[in-house]
């Protein structure tokens, strides 16, 4: 039996599968935190797609403990700077971008 040892994924990789799986927006969970601090910074959807698919990367990838590529993008939108720290999962319908929280 073989062994298969994932490749870490560096910044520009990371980027790239960010912006092409924020393309399809049900590939974006948002958790409920996020979606709490969306509501208290008066941040909206808009701008955290517009981030995750035009932002650059604020803080380098890096994999956390359950096996999550983590990272934090940033964006300037319409004169409001938006941060996000997102996680890319792996489940079962394949890969996806869960919004861990917005400053």
């Amino acid at each position: 039996m073989i062994n298969v040892i994932p490749l870490r994924l560096n910044d520009a990789n990371a980027l790239r599968l960010v912006r092409m799986l924020a393309v399809e927006s049900a590939n974006v969970y948002m958790t409920a935190h996020a979606k709490l601090r969306m509501q208290q910074r008066k941040i909206t959807l808009k701008q955290v797609l517009c981030c995750l698919r035009s932002g650059f990367i604020y803080e380098s990838v890096h994999l956390d403990i359950k096996g999550d590529w983590k990272l934090t993008m940033r964006h300037s939108i319409a004169g409001d700077e938006v941060i996000i720290a997102v996680a890319i999962k792996q489940g079962n319908q394949g890969r996806m971008i869960a919004v861990i929280t917005v400053f």
